[in-house]
């Protein structure tokens, strides 16, 4: 095995490499959102101040995406992936002081750092596969970008899946501030690998990259940034909070079952990311523009209306809620997955090869800005009415993102 590795070509070792440490970051992330999110739950804290608990992991989101992209075209996404990692073990390491020490603004802090270290890490695995696959206008080139995009974005979520899991699993096995000490020290591993096997220059630019660069003035990036920031909203002012509550307290779910079924949502949905190129590529060809993002837009937004309306009247059919939320959950996660996985396909297909990084931070600025969005009125909207309304608002946000998507091209 060994062997056949040491073969492969520099790109797809360092595409190997890129991966695994992605698949161990987001490990660690799934879990920390899954054990923040039930702890304090489980501490009686409403779903408004849950909402809060994250509100800087997502703020510090938004500014590493804009920031990290100048960071990255003018230090090397090798750079900036490592300081993701090993921020991330800062951040899980604040978490294990004693519970009396746990209050909501230490919280926020290591959340704020947590937030810096997902999007540095996500930000670099995503460029840098533009580096490792130089688009030149060949089709081949084209679907093997399309592939390794796809295989990333939906093997991460999957690992995600497997994080809530293993969150809900520590929890109630070894306890809050345990896990995160078991977390963080396998993630310092990963960390000195990946110090020393990355390659140093990876996605350095040629030129001097100034940071009045960092927005973007190409009309396509635009709008497809404005879909991404709707799409992710979308999913989160229903997914993030207001559900797993739900859940808990309206279906009376244990804490461990709602860590299973989140993480094996997930997994499916990382899953359907990962084979979504099977369902557009024939022939070593493709044809993926703003017609077909805007349909699947469309598929996604009638999907969320259709699940609103059935827990509505879910009483009049005789329905139980959870037959209705476990079965629409998994059909708005696979038309959720193909959005996801053809939006990350083209942002790495149309950003400039040379400082990839930072269009494609700009773009998932516009993702984190979406979930933070997303997060807060979960919080919010579910506080203050209930499941069914924030469907119906993501529904509404579907929609939206699919209006801005079809305006998009796919060539500069």
């Amino acid at each position: 095995m060994l062997e056949k590795i040491t073969a492969l070509p520099r790109a797809v070792k360092q595409y190997l490499l890129i991966t695994t440490n992605y698949w161990f970051f987001t490990l660690t992330d799934g879990a920390l959102r899954m054990l923040v999110l039930l702890h304090f739950h489980h501490l009686g804290y409403a779903p408004l101040a849950i909402a809060m608990l994250f509100l800087f992991y997502e703020i510090f989101g938004v500014i590493t995406n804009l920031v990290g992209g100048w960071l990255g075209a003018r230090i090397g996404l090798n750079t900036t992936m490592n300081i993701g990692l090993f921020t991330q073990v800062v951040a899980l390491l604040m978490l294990t002081v004693p519970e009396q020490y746990l209050t909501v603004f230490w919280v926020m802090l290591a959340q704020a750092l947590s937030g810096v270290a997902k999007d540095l890490n996500k930000m670099s695995a995503k460029s840098s596969i533009k580096t490792l696959v130089p688009s030149d206008g060949n089709s081949q080139h084209q679907t093997t970008l399309f592939r390794w995009v796809a295989y990333l974005t939906g093997s991460k979520n999957a690992l995600k899946g497997f994080g809530f899991f293993l969150g809900a699993l520590l929890l109630n096995t070894v306890g809050f501030s345990f896990a995160m000490l078991i977390m963080a020290s396998v993630l310092a591993v990963i960390f000195l690998v990946s110090l020393k096997l990355l390659q140093g220059d990876l996605g350095k630019a040629k030129h001097k990259v100034k940071f009045k660069q960092l927005f973007s003035n190409h009309a396509s990036l635009n709008y497809l940034a404005g879909a991404r920031l709707f799409l992710f909203a979308a999913r989160d002012i229903w997914f993030v909070v207001a559900l797993p509550i739900y859940l808990v307290s309206s279906l009376g779910w244990q804490h461990t079952n709602v860590g299973v079924f989140m993480a094996l949502w997930v997994v499916v949905y990382g899953i359907v990311q990962g084979l979504t190129p099977k369902l557009f590529i024939k022939k070593n060809q493709h044809n993926i523009n703003g017609r077909l993002l805007c349909f699947w837009g469309v598929m996604l937004s009638s999907t969320t209306l259709l699940l609103s309306l059935s827990l509505f009247y879910s009483k009049e059919f005789n329905i139980s809620a959870e037959t209705i939320i476990i079965g629409g959950l998994f059909l708005f996660g696979g038309v959720f997955a193909i959005n996801s996985a053809l939006h990350s396909y083209v942002i790495v297909a149309m950003a400039k090869e040379d400082g990839v990084s930072m269009e494609v931070g700009f773009y998932y600025m516009a993702n984190a800005l979406g979930r933070l969005l997303g997060t807060v009125m979960s919080g919010v909207i579910y506080q203050f009415t209930n499941l069914i309304t924030c469907l119906i608002i993501s529904a509404l946000f579907s929609g939206i993102s699919a209006l801005l998507i079809k305006k998009i091209s796919h060539t500069r």
